[in-house]
């Protein structure tokens, strides 16, 4: 059994998150020792390691809960699992496209400032004129 320091050690997660994924119900709730301390078991720990890891990959906690869910039905088909990633996957990929535009738009705005002085910055310029830029570029 571990306490949730060894835990938040050895998954590398901040206890007050831990205790963020057992409020959410992405972790259960812990057995507790006889001085009311939290107390951890292999499986908890491997449960951790799994939400970080699909964190680190930027997984939704809702699509973090629904593979916790499909892990608990080793024998099904992993249709739905592979939905998730696809889609979120997906997601990534539209995301960079944006990045690179951003990307570019930034590149150019700075390749054309040549000011000594702020009054004559194109930088500044191109932030309060958005007709300066050469187009769109969503938020990310």
């Amino acid at each position: 059994m571990l306490s949730i320091g060894e835990l938040s050690r050895k998954a590398e997660v901040k206890v007050p998150t831990i205790r963020y994924y057992e409020q959410s119900g992405l972790m259960a709730a812990p057995e507790r020792s006889e001085g009311n301390q939290r107390r951890y078991t292999r499986a908890d720990l491997e449960r951790l390691v799994f939400i970080r890891h699909a964190r680190a990959l930027g997984l939704s906690l809702d699509e973090i809960r629904e593979l916790i869910s499909l892990s608990k039905h080793p024998d099904e088909p992993c249709a739905r699992a592979d939905r998730i990633a696809a889609s979120h996957l997906s997601s990534v990929r539209e995301r960079i496209a944006r990045l690179r535009k951003l990307e570019n738009e930034l590149e150019r705005i700075v390749s054309h400032c040549h000011g000594q002085t702020i009054g004559d910055c194109y930088v500044i310029r191109a932030l309060s004129d958005h007709g300066l830029c050469e187009g769109d570029h969503p938020p990310v």
